[in-house]
């Protein structure tokens, strides 16, 4: 295993407004609290490729390197204002949508990120889902060869909870297959596992060897250990299968009442007793 992560959102005011903290006082408080690496995602004020300079992408870089603080991957925030919707009917959202995706992917390799988030978006009334799939399976195949030249994988999530286009692993899995290139994978959530009253540690021993990323929460987005997840055979299942990748947590960004640095500091604490527990790997 590459380490434990932290994704940004509940720092970053995405999807709430609140709270609010500027990128790199996130990368100093992460890396005090222990973690090996931070998971960005692309919105303001965070990661929005448009408001970083050069300069800017370089200075930030700098902070994470001297905070000993990798970038385990970057996830694009989908929907919201300019709409960021791959499967989308309007060809031009699907058209802004790979575009944003290369700024992404642009970024990402600035700051020396491997792994960038599909999220294969949602349908509506009036859309047919095998159009929609199509729409998005044909923009991830462009984002994917732009990918390969930049050095980073693409890995497709599962969102059961918020989507209705990849809800399961099974559909992660051929979605990826259908895209046809060696650089795409595939991750979960155990937060949407849930959400669908499946077995988080099933995902791990489905998706196997295509297994790239993983995100880690509890019940209601909560830190793990704080709910129902069986955590302990997720990680032991982790363990069997040799799983190389990250474990990052996403939690604590549904509501503004979030203290971020608990959501953190709770999450790597458990986290790290429960390696210990099991056998670190």
């Amino acid at each position: 295993m590459k380490g434990i992560s932290f994704n940004s959102w509940v720092y970053g005011s995405f999807p709430s407004w609140l709270p609010y903290y500027p990128l790199e006082e996130v990368i100093t408080r992460l890396s005090a609290m222990g973690y090996d690496a931070i998971e960005i995602g692309c919105a303001s004020p965070h990661a929005w490729p448009e408001y970083l300079s050069n300069e800017k992408r370089k200075e930030i870089l700098g902070h994470l390197q001297r905070n000993n603080l990798a970038v385990s991957a970057m996830l694009p925030a989908p929907g919201g204002g300019p709409g960021i919707n791959p499967c989308s009917p309007l060809k031009e959202e699907r058209e802004f949508t790979v575009k944003h995706y290369k700024d992404v992917l642009r970024l990402a390799h600035d700051w020396e990120c491997p792994t960038v988030i599909w999220l294969a978006g949602w349908f509506g009334f009036g859309a047919a889902q095998k159009d929609a799939w199509n729409y998005s399976l044909e923009g991830l195949q462009d984002c994917a060869r732009y990918a390969k030249e930049l050095g980073i994988t693409f890995v497709v999530e599962p969102q059961a909870a918020d989507s209705n286009l990849i809800e399961s692993a099974d559909d992660a899995l051929l979605f990826a297959e259908e895209v046809g290139e060696s650089n795409v994978k595939v991750m979960f959530d155990t937060f949407h596992a849930l959400y669908r009253s499946e077995v988080p540690s099933d995902y791990v021993y489905r998706m196997a060897d295509k297994l790239h990323h993983v995100h880690i929460s509890d019940d209601d987005r909560l830190p793990p250990g704080q709910g129902s997840v069986n955590f302990e055979s997720v990680l032991k299942a982790l363990k069997e299968i040799d799983y190389k990748g990250y474990l990052s947590m996403e939690v604590g960004f549904h509501t503004r009442k979030a203290d971020p640095d608990w959501y953190a500091k709770t999450s790597i604490d458990y986290l790290k007793a429960k390696l210990v527990e099991i056998g670190n790997f």
